[in-house]
């Protein structure tokens, strides 16, 4: 890998990129100067049935009313009104299946898609309120799937198509989905992995526990057999492929559930996070607009992300839809049929704006400036990362390499939880750092505080502390489905003096006062951008009849930011096998969450290090998984057990 040569502390945008630009320097005043004012100035871009009466209600803090009184309808804001606006014949969506077919789908297909849908949807007595699993891969009809529930009132719930029967079960238990909308099969590097056949697996799982589903809607994708239950099942190709084509929409009330959306906590049960339309659609729209300085009409947009975490939610369906974008939607994997994959498309559509995480451009830098090398990407003018920070290394990659060493990265801070961008450059304006957030945008306060929620002095050294949102946001997480207690307990808990949103992050500041941010301070690992507790994994471990205890930590990873480490016990009956017994707790931890939480390494020991009050010492695991000296071991019952556990995984 030859070094970069462009080494600078930070990268001004060049002159004819900010004349050009959506945002300039006046949004951060005009925010500052009148908050609610500035909302409503952003809430202005979307069409709304009925106007609010009142930007933000704040009484029943920590939950938000945004837009009260204010009704619209999510998905007229996404298709319908740029039809009616004249720009039915512009592509929405370019998509790109895995095998190498493809299809373009106008705004005018996409609302007759979604019209069909939701005339279905209504004839088979889905009701607004009503929830609805969305159990499928990148294919078009998953798009059409969410837009026909926001266009109907039924709230969503999208279950990533990697996520074990046992993960599916679990979320539509938990939302009492009355519908799970699905695929025969998906496409996985050439080969067809069945996916309905998880979700009767899912739904027979429990035995004869009942489940709230009534039907499930299949996709023909892959063309693979699939197990059948009639009257409950239906094919989407003899269902919603014939209904009507013409949809009249209804407005709902901006407070209305849109989706909810399950993420890891530090329990081992998944946290359903509730959205709601008016604030969420306000925010997603104004950040795509600004942070990717987004032209409709004439930007190729790409965001590399799946509909099942919350970036394909926002910056996938409703950011860019609401903005008329034209934008590329690929089903497959990066190096499927050849590493050549991403840059073969970005060189079919001309893709002006690409949006991916640090651990695909880390994979990318793996693989050789060579083979971007082989392709003409001058079309790109924005590049974006999302996930979790970005390396300085790999910033400097991704800029010279892939932007040509002229675009700007937009590195962007946000979670599930705040349902859009909070922290980022806005490339006409910022002059970014590799591998800082830099700052909150304009309509956005964020902190870094110490324990007592002091903020953290600037210095000639930099301040570490933890990340904390002091001001509500439009499109925050209203509660967490069926908890509003662990929502309390979860998010404000430690500020709750203060009145403020804990994120589980820590930060930094720099002496310039930008904002650096250092990954999870609390039980929650970042793998590949995705979030997985460590409680869930360990159940999983422990689940296995041969281990008796497990501990898991989230150890640094030059590929994926972190790579999960288990230590575990074993039964007094079990037998250590070895590299066997490894492969197969690998592979039940696969089965029973999905094969992103398969752990990178399992080591079998005699002991744990537990406090006296008996907790495990998961920051001491974390240092022998990364090779460090030890921390503080005076709190342990047994100093000795590192012996052990060293020579375990020598």
């Amino acid at each position: 890998m030859t070094e970069t040569t462009d080494h600078r502390d930070s990268y001004p945008p060049t002159a004819e990129f900010t004349a050009a630009a959506n945002a300039d320097a006046s949004l951060y005043q005009r925010a500052t100067a009148d908050r609610d004012a500035f909302w409503a100035e952003q809430a202005d871009r979307l069409h709304w049935e009925q106007p609010w009466t009142q930007v933000l209600d704040w009484s029943d803090a920590p939950v938000a009313k945004w837009f009260v009184d204010g009704k619209l309808n999510v998905a007229y804001n996404c298709v319908d009104r740029h039809v009616l606006d004249g720009h039915g014949d512009q592509v929405a969506i370019h998509w790109e299946g895995e095998p190498g077919d493809s299809r373009d789908i106008t705004y005018a297909e996409l609302l007759a898609e979604v019209s069909r849908a939701a005339n279905y949807l209504t004839e088979l007595g889905l009701e607004a309120g009503d929830r609805v699993a969305i159990y499928m891969p990148m294919v078009p009809e998953a798009i059409v799937s969410m837009l026909a529930c926001a266009r109907l009132g039924l709230t969503h719930s999208v279950v990533f198509a990697g996520f074990s029967p046992t993960a599916l079960r679990q979320r539509v238990d938990d939302a009492s989905a009355r519908l799970i909308i699905t695929t025969d099969g998906q496409w996985r590097r050439g080969k067809a992995a069945p996916l309905k056949e998880a979700v009767d697996e899912a739904l027979y799982a429990n035995g004869d526990v009942p489940h709230s589903v009534e039907h499930v809607l299949v996709v023909r994708r892959t063309d693979i057999e699939v197990p059948w239950t009639e009257g409950r099942d239906l094919w989407w190709h003899e269902t919603i492929a014939q209904a009507s084509p013409e949809h009249w929409a209804q407005a709902f009330d901006a407070e209305h559930p849109l989706f909810i959306l399950y993420t890891s906590g530090t329990t081992g049960k998944p946290k359903g996070i509730l959205h709601t339309s008016g604030g969420y659609l306000t925010q997603a729209s104004y950040t795509h607009h600004n942070v990717f300085d987004h032209k409709a009409g004439r930007d190729i947009y790409w965001c590399t992300a799946d509909i099942g975490w919350v970036t394909g939610h926002t910056y996938i369906v409703y950011g860019p839809l609401s903005n008329r974008t034209t934008q590329v939607v690929y089903e497959g994997t990066p190096n499927f049929p050849d590493e050549h994959r991403h840059w073969n498309i970005v060189e079919k559509y001309g893709v002006t704006i690409y949006y991916t995480a640090p651990t695909l451009v880390r994979t990318f830098m793996k693989w050789g400036r060579e083979i971007p090398a082989a392709h003409d990407l001058s079309s790109i003018r924005v590049l974006g990362s999302v996930g979790e920070p970005i390396n300085p290394e790999a910033w400097r990659w991704y800029r010279e390499v892939i932007g040509a060493n002229t675009a700007p990265i937009v590195d962007t801070w946000w979670q599930t939880e705040t349902g859009s961008i909070m922290i980022s450059p806005l490339p006409g304006v910022t002059a970014a750092k590799p591998g800082a957030a830099m700052t909150a945008l304009p309509g956005i306060s964020a902190k870094v505080v110490d324990e007592e929620g002091k903020a953290v002095e600037l210095g000639e050294t930099e301040a570490n502390g933890y990340l904390v949102l002091d001001q509500p946001w439009p499109s925050m997480l209203r509660g967490i489905w069926g908890d509003m207690d662990r929502y309390r307990s979860t998010y404000w808990e430690r500020y709750a003096e203060q009145g403020w949103y804990f994120a589980g992050d820590g930060a930094k500041l720099d002496a310039d006062g930008d904002l650096w941010v250092l990954g999870r301070v609390d039980d929650v690992m970042n793998v590949s951008g995705h979030r997985i507790s460590t409680a869930e994994v360990e159940s999983a471990l422990v689940g296995h009849s041969g281990v008796a205890e497990a501990a898991v930590v989230g150890a640094s990873d030059a590929t994926t930011g972190q790579g999960i480490v288990a230590f575990v016990i074993l039964t007094a009956q079990a037998k250590d096998t070895g590299d066997a017994l490894i492969d197969e707790l690998k592979a039940e931890v696969s089965r029973e969450i999905s094969p992103i939480a398969r752990p990178r390494e399992i080591h079998v020991v005699p002991e744990l290090p537990k406090t006296r009050s008996g907790k495990i010492m998961r920051r001491l695991l974390r240092d022998v998984a990364e090779g460090r000296e030890l921390g503080d071991t005076s709190t342990l019952v047994d100093p000795n057990v590192f012996e052990a556990i060293r020579a375990g995984r020598a």
